[in-house]
């Protein structure tokens, strides 16, 4: 039965092998599916806010915001006075939310910093922690 998973073509092959009185003894199926293929690949991004970044409703407003997109992850004060904000979610969407982020707390940050990488998703959800 050949499946498409990003372009790329696979097959799975089940083998049915019988006995003499017609019993199943083993049922093999083979898989050429790519790791990537089993689990769906989002954008990840680690996100540092320093400024004026906590005691100033900071997780809570990127809470609310993160209610208008489809995204999963959470945020958090860090003992050095930044926010660190994890999320993952569609590239797109990420980057929006991300930008929607700094715009609703603009006066507060005085410097962003990202780095992002594609994986499997590892959240559901959104929360303040």
């Amino acid at each position: 039965m050949p499946l498409d998973c990003g372009g790329l073509q696979v097959e799975i092959r089940q083998h049915l092998t019988m006995c003499t009185r017609s019993v199943p003894l083993a049922l093999t199926i083979t898989s050429a599916y790519p790791t990537s293929c089993m689990t769906e690949l989002v954008l990840h991004a680690t996100v540092h806010f320093s400024g004026h970044v906590q005691g100033v409703g900071f997780r809570y407003a990127t809470l609310q915001v993160a209610k208008e997109f489809e995204v999963a992850g959470y945020v958090q004060n860090l003992a050095d006075g930044r926010v660190q904000l994890e999320v993952e979610g569609r590239a797109g969407t990420v980057d929006e939310f991300v930008v929607a982020v700094g715009e609703r707390m603009h006066g507060y940050v005085r410097k962003t910093e990202r780095v992002q990488q594609k994986r499997a998703a590892e959240f559901r959800g959104f929360d303040i922690r």
